[in-house]
């Protein structure tokens, strides 16, 4: 007794087809996925490098025109002092307490100027030696005063913000 086998049918020869098929088609999503990612990944890459670009130049239109305030500032302290020179060249002996008043207002003017920059002035006698904020330029001998205290100043010291800009030039007592 032989056995047939069965025919060979078309189920078999379909389901290595439809095996086939789906691998090619996952294959055609994920190339189509990946080349989606990777346009958009250069996309945002380039953007990205755009707004470094931009942020660049606004940075160094500020830093270049950062002064500019301070300037605004300035100036009409600057126009008083050339009406103060222009006076003084006119100057006889009843004018000499208008150039006093008008050095007066100017230093009133730059002391404001000075508190609305945050600019500091430090340096006094009386204070203690500080060589962080301090240059003892001269050292004199005082006995009714404590040791390294400051006993005059040359030029005042100036701190923006947390930053001294300019030590202050002293005279310090040494016994």
């Amino acid at each position: 007794m032989t056995e047939k086998q069965p025919p060979k049918t078309k189920k078999h020869t379909t389901k290595k087809k439809q095996s086939k098929s789906p691998k090619k088609t996952n294959l055609k999503n994920i190339e189509h996925e990946f080349d989606q990612l990777k346009d958009r990944h250069i996309r945002l890459k380039a953007e990205f490098e755009n707004f470094r670009k931009r942020k660049n130049r606004e940075i160094s239109s500020l830093l270049q025109y950062d002064g500019e305030a301070i300037i605004k500032e300035i100036l009409p302290i600057i126009d008083d002092i050339d009406r103060m020179v222009d006076s003084a060249d006119k100057t006889t002996s009843d004018n000499e307490e208008s150039i006093i008043e008008g050095i007066n207002i100017l230093r009133t003017k730059i002391d404001r100027f000075l508190e609305n920059t945050n600019i500091e002035a430090f340096g006094q006698e009386g204070e203690a030696l500080n060589p962080d904020i301090h240059d003892a330029m001269l050292i004199q001998k005082d006995d009714k005063k404590k040791d390294n205290v400051v006993l005059n100043v040359f030029e005042k010291g100036y701190r923006y913000h947390d930053k001294v800009v300019r030590h202050a030039k002293v005279i310090i007592n040494k016994k």
